[in-house]
């Protein structure tokens, strides 16, 4: 079935090569749902997610003859997603660089807010992901919730297998403190209100 699948793969990617607009809309089908959802756990934001996929896949299509069949054309148009993603990871960085007197400006007017913290699981461990540097999380979401093998990851990512391997070990292990980490200030939030309250 899988080899079906790559032959499949092959034969409408190379029809895309040769300008048949119909096999490119058979490879968006295919893939514009998986890569919107992959775009979306790097990035946490769906808007961005459906921007970036569309950027993806006009990749794929202008840029279709620089394919060549090393690896699944999943692992390519993966690739092309990732690096986008990537992209935008960094901008987001470079714009989240706040001056140190905003900062205090915002103190003074009481202009921040605290909010309550989350105790759910899916909230504490997308806040987990959303804060791993992308050379984690991309692995880590490619392996455990796209279901790639470390081999495939290794192309999409283009670095060796080693590496691949330490960075989802290393990517699992920083999510497993976060959560443990959370879970923890949320049992010591739920402890100091029941001191507060008398109950302790």
């Amino acid at each position: 079935m899988l080899n079906r699948l790559k032959m499949d793969e092959q034969e409408l990617i190379s029809r895309v090569q040769a300008g048949d607009e119909t096999a490119f809309a058979r490879i968006v089908g295919l893939y514009k749902d998986r890569i919107v959802n992959y775009i979306y756990h790097l990035t946490g934001d769906y808007e961005k997610a459906v921007d970036l996929s569309q950027e993806t896949f006009m990749r794929v299509y202008f840029k279709a003859d620089k394919y060549r069949p090393v690896a699944a054309l999943s692992c390519w148009i993966y690739a092309i997603a990732s690096n986008l993603a990537k992209t935008e990871l960094k901008k987001r960085r470079r714009a989240l660089v706040v001056p140190l007197e905003q900062i205090q400006n915002d103190l003074q007017s009481g202009s921040f807010s605290e909010d309550a913290p989350d105790t759910g699981l899916a909230r504490n461990l997308k806040q987990a992901l959303d804060a791993l540097n992308p050379r984690y999380r991309i692995p880590v979401v490619l392996k455990d919730v796209e279901g790639y093998s470390q081999e495939e990851i290794a192309a999409i990512v283009n670095k060796p297998v080693g590496t691949v391997k330490a960075r989802i070990s290393r990517g699992r292990h920083m999510l497993r403190r976060a959560l443990q980490k959370s879970v923890s200030s949320a049992r010591g939030l739920a402890l100091s209100k029941e001191f507060e309250n008398g109950r302790v």
